[in-house]
């Protein structure tokens, strides 16, 4: 449940504001569902009667995240996760919106159903919850969707999930249209023939498994045509999950040539790799798969360098039924939301990204490509704030996360640092009960 909207006072911690490239000791003044005054040390005489002050000493007080892909399960596979469930399980890692994508049954493809969502959130989740809606009507690739009115109803950016759009003309007429709307668009980028029955990275570890591969081209082949389209057609593009080095030189090359586009990549991708599939474990398999460990470092220097704009979670959950199955058959996908930043600040502690970087990937980037508000801790932003202890160790229990599903590959993993408090709008959202 959410705390009353009281002014919140957090105390004598450590300021990170990516938006303003801001690290500093300090302290941060809630009121009024707003932020107030970010400064060091504001004094007694600047805080309102009746104020709540939470000691921050040795902790991190930074924007709340963006997670920019995420499977809801509302309307249709409830059973999987619900709005309120989602809310829970982003609250507890740090996740003040959820940008919810539109592969549900039936699809986001109706501005009524845009509606129904943002009305089911208001009801239910303690996060915002923003929806994208279907590039082309039912997610099958051949007829485009009324941009225009999916726009006007409520939806932040336009995706087709986890389906490409194969069909080369229709991509183009759509992203002409979406131009005209200022609509983003965002695909995933593999060519499902490519994939065929591939279940796994391409190469010698799917070979000595005896698992079928999904070759690098799959997803390079797709964005190249992407690119290509884009510069036809100049409509801002937004590659849902790269994976591989050759989409790398390839985004980088489209943006040197100054073409609107932007990328992202999943927490997973950036922190595991093919090998942590060892004996066949489910719930490593996703879709794109991971990929090889050059790979993986090339995603994260990617980041650093600002080639690769996003860091999500590209959070899916799958039932026991989908994931106890043997690895061929299992469904692709795993939880993001919970472990999405304590995974990240893997790469801070190991300093292949700076804490900056990461939050900027999380929060300001997302905020900033789908016009959000959030993403900042300038006086007057939405208070959407959250707290991190970086140096507790935990280990961490699928039965304590908060997400219908548990099919998380970071099962019983040692995790260092966690969210402590999550304020969404001016109220706590999420208190860790031992802080």
């Amino acid at each position: 449940m959410l705390s009353d909207r009281r002014p919140v006072l957090l105390a004598n911690g450590r300021i990170v504001d990516p938006s303003r490239d801001l690290d500093f000791p300090g302290d941060l003044l809630i009121a009024d569902g707003v932020i107030r005054e970010t400064k060091r040390g504001i004094g007694a005489a600047g805080v309102p009667e009746g104020t709540e002050v939470v000691d921050c000493k040795g902790r991190i007080v930074a924007p709340g995240l963006i997670d920019i892909r995420a499977f809801v399960g509302e309307p249709g596979a409830e059973y999987r996760e619900t709005l309120a469930t989602a809310s829970q399980a982003a609250a507890a890692g740090g996740v003040t919106t959820i940008i919810c994508q539109p592969d549900t049954s039936p699809a986001i493809d109706d501005p009524a159903i845009v509606d129904f969502i943002m009305r089911r959130a208001r009801d239910t989740a303690i996060v915002h919850v923003q929806p994208m809606a279907a590039l082309t009507k039912g997610l099958e690739g051949k007829e485009m969707t009324e941009i225009g009115l999916l726009k006007a109803a409520g939806a932040v950016a336009f995706t087709d999930g986890t389906r490409s759009v194969t069909n080369a003309l229709v991509m183009r007429r759509t992203l002409t249209y979406a131009r005209d709307f200022d609509a983003l668009v965002v695909h995933h980028t593999e060519d499902p023939d490519l994939v065929g029955e591939g279940v796994m990275n391409e190469g010698e570890l799917a070979a000595r498994l005896g698992l079928h591969g999904i070759p690098t081209a799959a997803e390079a082949v797709m964005l190249e045509r992407d690119m290509r389209l884009v510069a036809l057609t100049g409509c801002r593009y937004h590659a849902a999950s790269i994976t591989c080095r050759e989409s790398l030189e390839i985004l980088r090359r489209a943006k040197d040539a100054g073409l609107p586009v932007s990328a992202a990549a999943s927490i997973n991708h950036l922190t595991l790799n093919e090998i942590d599939i060892g004996p066949y474990r489910t719930f490593f398999k996703l879709a794109p798969p991971l990929r090889a460990e050059q790979d993986r470092a090339a995603l994260v220097q990617a980041v650093a360098s600002g080639l690769v704009d996003i860091i999500m979670s590209d959070h899916n959950p799958q039932d026991v039924e989908t994931k106890r199955l043997p690895f061929a058959e299992a469904a692709p996908g795993a939880i993001g939301l919970e472990t999405m930043l304590t995974a990240g600040l893997r790469l801070v502690h190991g300093e292949h990204l700076s804490l900056t970087q990461m939050l900027a990937a999380m929060s300001t980037q997302p905020a900033e490509l789908l016009g959000l508000p959030g993403g900042s801790l300038r006086n007057g932003a939405p208070a959407d704030v959250i707290v991190i202890d970086p140096d507790t160790s935990w280990v961490l229990d699928p039965s304590d996360l908060k997400s219908k599903c548990k099919n998380t590959p970071f099962d019983e993993a040692r995790l260092e640092g966690r969210v402590i408090r999550t304020i969404v709008a001016g109220r706590t959202a999420y208190e860790y009960a031992s802080a």
